[in-house]
């Protein structure tokens, strides 16, 4: 996406608009992606030690699965922006929505299950028809809630304008991307004028009380490097943030949480385009930690598809990579069945184990 001025903002609400009235007489029922298939085989071919001889290595195969802690929800891949490194290759005109049943599937599963953790995601989940009705749910339970928030939903439209005092009302965590505290760089990734819309997001749940030492409404924020690079310290960027934003917009928050780029969906596309794909993988592949293993995010959260699907993270979501074993669907949930294990790896499991390593609560180790 290239802008994200008001004008564009009105034009891409029509188009989500018309895309929820097509979702609403059609209904999509199932994914099909060849290019998912090709984006696996392109990363097999690379001359690079496969991820699972790594493992092996390091003693560390099978990986398994040790906890389940975490029910990270993707409603579906609708959004009102169109963002250069979004792994779920999300937009205004995609059509794939979690259904009712589904939503009241997972929480079955949450009421079977010892999750503590609810982690709601997209796409913008917001923009979900029914995402209200199902926080307000999921809030009858004793259990987190995390919505990961692109911050521009906020004040996409007014029909969105309530979202912050609706958190707050129930106590929901707020995850939200902002790639950097300058407008050059938030908008080169995500957007001419998506800076400016994310600043105004954040100041709206400032306002509500998010982010400051004096609430327990919790606001963080993600990082993520805007090319084929590592993300830098994360208690030292988190500082800078910290600095920046409060001393130019009054703007505070809790957490910075910094996440590598995934070789997959659009980031992987970049990289073919711009003959980087090779370097970044070795760059990769260089920085493994074995040490990152052991708190790698996909040990003790299930991911969950827009249809149903259970994944052992949301990056394997993306790649139609479901978790092994006869169950694969939530509304045939069986805790016993699928714990302890053993994960899907491939090669763009090298993401998650570089560096200081990355999750969705970023650095590991």
């Amino acid at each position: 996406m290239e802008k994200y001025t008001e004008k564009d903002r009105v034009e891409i609400y029509k188009k989500v608009r018309k895309t929820l009235q097509q979702v609403k007489e059609a209904p999509v029922e199932v994914t099909v992606s060849k290019k998912t298939r090709k984006d696996i085989a392109e990363l097999n071919k690379i001359e690079i030690p496969p991820f699972s001889k790594q493992l092996k290595k390091f003693k560390q195969l099978p990986l398994q699965s040790d906890s389940f802690e975490i029910l990270q929800i993707n409603l579906g891949y609708l959004c009102n922006q169109v963002c250069n490194h979004c792994h779920v290759n999300a937009g205004p005109s995609r059509k794939e929505l979690m259904s009712v049943k589904t939503m009241k599937d997972c929480l079955k599963a949450i009421d079977a299950g010892n999750f503590h953790t609810v982690d709601l995601t997209g796409g913008a989940p917001e923009i979900h028809p029914d995402f209200k009705w199902f926080v307000k749910e999921l809030s009858q339970r004793n259990i987190k809630i995390i919505v990961r928030s692109n911050l521009t939903i906020l004040t996409f439209h007014k029909a969105y304008e309530d979202l912050p005092t609706f958190f707050a009302a129930h106590q929901v965590e707020v995850i939200a991307s902002m790639p950097c505290y300058t407008v050059e760089n938030v908008d080169k990734q995500r957007g001419e004028g998506v800076f400016d819309a994310s600043i105004e997001g954040l100041q709206k749940l400032n306002e509500t009380g998010y982010g400051r030492t004096d609430s327990n409404l919790k606001l963080h924020l993600v990082y993520n490097p805007g090319g084929p690079s590592l993300p830098g310290d994360q208690e030292s960027l988190e500082a800078d943030y910290k600095r920046m934003l409060s001393a130019n917009f009054g703007i505070v928050f809790n957490k910075l949480y910094t996440i590598t780029n995934m070789p997959i969906s659009r980031f992987l596309n970049d990289l073919k385009k711009s003959g980087k794909l090779l370097d970044y993988m070795r760059l990769l592949v260089d920085n493994f930690n074995s040490a990152s293993v052991e708190n790698l995010m996909c040990r003790n959260t299930v991911s969950i598809r827009w249809d149903g699907t259970m994944y052992d993270c949301d990056f394997n979501q993306m790649l139609d990579l479901p978790i092994l074993g006869a169950v694969k669907n939530i509304e045939n949930f069986n805790e016993l069945v699928l714990e302890k294990r053993n994960i899907v790896v491939q090669n763009h499991c090298y993401g998650c184990t570089a560096g200081a390593g990355s999750s969705c609560q970023g650095a590991l180790s």
